[in-house]
């Protein structure tokens, strides 16, 4: 009969047919949303805006080591620096074979021009790959194409005029895991303070650059390598980088890589890879694996810190 119930519990053999079958894990759909996901965040950090962390000290006072900032990508217009394409190789040696490795992204071959190309202003803090090479530096925006740039005596002189400088006066610097303040490259400026904090301080001298721009430098030695270069005529679609900390910085003055690590003079605009907008926030280094100490190792008064330098006419 139609209307038979089934004594074993089990449904009519015409209901079971009608069942629709058990549904499988779609693996493919989810590589596809992963591929996709990937390339979304890669195309973000190549043609937008991507995070970036200062590995060095070349930048004092204004960043310091485990400062996290976000480089725009588009300032300049895009050039064959602009792409991020992960290098799988290098990730791998660099994490899980502690090997030394030159950044873990592959590097195009060298492309003349920009797309809506544009050159950097005067003051600038930029994201800059020295020719040849796939790691990244950040370095400040000195001289232009067409310029004649010297350094004598630790001055900077543009077009035969020297950069404005203010007194020298000292700022104080925490010290931490991160920024240790190390004796052989400041010797004495690790102090005790009345109230028993170790702090860095460091000599300071502020430029004004003559478009009015208006930034700190740390000034260590009275003669130092970097303290005497050129004169030198900037080239065309060329900018002349340097750190802000003159003495310990390796940039436009010195040869490019080996002991110096330098950028080999005036570098070609197509290698500036964004302009360094802000701090997201910074880090002292004394986290350990344990999320619990990660909210006490963040600096605090950093985060939104702007990185464009202040203007003064």
């Amino acid at each position: 009969m139609a209307d038979e119930i089934s004594l074993s519990g089990e449904p009519p053999l015409e209901r079971r047919a009608d069942t629709p079958p058990r549904s499988r894990f779609d693996w493919w759909g989810e590589v596809k949303g992963l591929v996709g996901l990937v390339l979304a965040v890669l195309g973000f950090h190549s043609f937008i805006a991507k995070p970036f962390y200062i590995p060095s000290e070349s930048m004092l006072p204004g960043l310091m080591v485990g400062d996290r900032l976000v480089v725009s990508k588009y300032a300049y217009g895009w050039s064959f620096v602009s792409p991020t394409i992960p290098n799988p190789v290098a990730i791998v040696e660099d994490l899980v074979l502690h090997r030394p490795v030159d950044g873990w992204s592959v590097q195009l071959p060298f492309l003349h021009g920009r797309v809506w190309g544009k050159l950097p202003e005067r003051g600038d803090v930029v994201i800059v790959t020295p020719p040849g090479q796939s790691s990244d530096y950040i370095k400040r925006v000195i001289g232009l194409p067409g310029d004649t740039l010297a350094v004598r005596g630790g001055v900077v002189f543009l077009n035969g005029v020297a950069v404005q400088r203010g007194e020298k006066h000292y700022r104080e610097l925490p010290v931490d895991a991160n920024a240790t303040c190390d004796p052989a490259q400041y010797p004495g400026a690790r102090v005790a303070r009345a109230d028993g904090a170790i702090v860095c301080r460091l000599p300071i001298v502020t430029e004004t650059l003559p478009n009015g721009r208006r930034y700190d430098t740390v000034d260590l030695e009275p003669d130092s390598p970097g303290d005497n270069y050129g004169p030198i005529k900037i080239p065309a679609n060329r900018v002349f980088l340097m750190g802000d900390n003159r003495d310990r910085s390796a940039d436009s003055r010195f040869a490019l890589g080996g002991f110096e690590r330098g950028l080999g003079g005036p570098v070609p605009y197509e290698n500036l890879g964004g302009r360094a907008e802000f701090i997201t926030f910074s880090v002292d280094g004394e986290a350990t694996w344990n999320p619990l100490t990660w909210p006490h190792a963040l600096r605090g008064g950093r985060a939104g810190t702007s990185l464009h330098p202040e203007r003064v006419r």
